[in-house]
């Protein structure tokens, strides 16, 4: 028995149930890992330099870490984290590290426990809970290690046994470091994703300039719609030269439109010109899922849409240190009637592939699975965010089998900035997934063969397919 992980955590409590899972999982664990979505920092694969402290390496950049921390009264400048105007933090990577230390226990019952003490025994050989009693242990430990070349980021990519990572850079991004990477002959295969939220979305900060700046990059007229619309198809076609198979469009709400060509150029200029009115601001965002759809139609790129957070939701801490600061906050979204207009362009174009997310969980049986379940274009993407959790994983299947089935769903992707949570969260979902087909094959909904054929195909082949890798 291993002093932080129980051996058959997260497997049915049925003696013959948790059997099965255990071998099911015994034929999954060791496969490589497809990382589709992520926001992994590709510098580190191309400078690939030691991560300079555990601080930095596991707290800093881990919203899932430091959101829990502040609901507790912990300061983010106190953990480290970056203010926007760059102002003086808490640098001393010790002091952020005991602090973390001392609040382990808010931690109890959550997946980032899972995933952290995953983390503490598989990667760094930590054999006692972390506490503040273990602090200085458990930080020179790390510190240690991540002194050797077997801690720089190739080598842990290497390790993980990562197939495939996909990075996710904004519109504007000239994509330095992939180039770097690729540059460098490392057979590591680190890919981008389009994110263009800053250049589709009229209520992002510094909307005005960046359209200005795309069309400067591209050569493109983007005070017009039709110059605007090139513009993407041409740093669409950039992205790909540098490995990206998707896009992705984290929009607050899942509403489409499909205007005619005079009236999206109409509402382009009204927004374009700045000051648009919230109702303008929904309408073009819709308007451009539709028109990243039909692009992809053209170029193949998977689309993949996440919707539903008010995101930024604390206007202090947006303005103090910035986005994607654990401020994002799930809200009830609607996919049916919203998803109408873009279905009726591209809903049945068969080499058209739409990954759906939600954070409404109340939609799983509803509008999602149904939609999947008919639609050829779509498929649901997983349990995401703060549902990327043992029981949030139970629930979508639960939800969405019956009626979507397995194969209009993609697999896992741990969508992380900590990178040694990686192969954790891997493992967490591939435990899930087996214990539920035990389950399944336990009531006679599926026969060991079967089972064993999904947990390789939700473990690896499904996410490979459906993001084009």
């Amino acid at each position: 028995m291993a002093a932080l992980l129980d051996d058959d955590r997260l497997f049915p409590l049925d003696s013959a149930a948790r059997d099965l899972a255990r071998a099911l999982y015994g034929s999954v664990r060791d496969l490589p890992i497809v990382s589709p979505h992520g926001h992994t920092d590709p510098r580190w694969f191309a400078e690939n330099a030691a991560f300079s402290d555990p601080a930095q390496l596991l707290v800093v950049p881990d919203h899932y870490i430091f959101r829990m921390l502040v609901s507790q009264g912990v300061g983010l400048d106190a953990l480290g984290v970056p203010r926007a105007d760059g102002s003086v933090v808490q640098t001393d990577g010790r002091a952020i590290w005991r602090l973390f230390a001392a609040n382990y226990h808010l931690f109890r019952g959550t997946p980032t426990r899972l995933w952290l003490d995953h983390t503490f025994e598989t990667l760094f050989g930590m054999e006692v809970r972390l506490s503040s009693q273990t602090a200085d242990l458990y930080y020179d430990r790390i510190a240690e290690c991540l002194a050797t070349d077997a801690y720089r980021p190739r080598a842990l990519f290497e390790r993980f046994n990562i197939e495939t990572i996909a990075t996710t850079e904004g519109a504007l991004d000239p994509l330095d470091w992939h180039r770097q990477i690729r540059e460098s002959g490392w057979t590591g295969r680190v890919i981008t994703t389009y994110r263009p939220d800053a250049v589709v979305d009229p209520d992002f900060e510094g909307f005005g300039a960046n359209l200005v700046r795309l069309g400067e990059i591209t050569g493109c007229d983007t005070a017009t719609w039709s110059g605007y619309l090139e513009a993407h198809r041409r740093r669409r076609a950039f992205f790909r030269e540098l490995g990206a198979t998707a896009t992705d469009h984290g929009h607050p709400s899942a509403d489409t439109a499909s205007l005619s060509r005079a009236e999206a150029a109409a509402l382009f200029a009204r927004v374009a010109k700045g000051g648009a009115s919230p109702a303008d601001a929904n309408l073009f965002r819709a308007q451009m899922l539709t028109e990243m759809a039909r692009m992809s139609v053209e170029d193949g790129m998977v689309m993949q849409i996440h919707a539903g957070s008010w995101r930024n939701h604390s206007a202090s801490v947006f303005a103090s240190h910035g986005r994607d600061k654990g401020f994002d906050i799930p809200r009830r979204t609607s996919y049916v009637d919203a998803l109408k207009p873009m279905l009726d362009v591209v809903g049945m174009e068969p080499g058209l592939t739409i990954i759906l997310f939600t954070l409404d969980e109340t939609v799983y049986s509803r509008e999602l699975a149904p939609l999947a379940g008919v639609y050829p274009c779509l498929r649901l993407g997983p349990a995401w965010w703060f549902f990327d959790s043992v029981e949030g994983m139970k629930r979508f299947r639960a939800a969405a089998t019956e009626t979507a089935g397995f194969y209009n769903t993609v697999g896992f992707n741990d969508d992380t900035r900590a990178f040694p949570s990686i192969p954790a969260r891997h493992d967490v979902a591939r435990r899930v997934d087996c214990g539920f087909l035990a389950e399944q094959v336990r009531a006679g909904l599926l026969v060991e063969e079967e089972a064993a054929e999904l947990a390789h195909d939700l473990a690896y082949r499904l996410a490979k397919t459906a993001y084009r890798l």
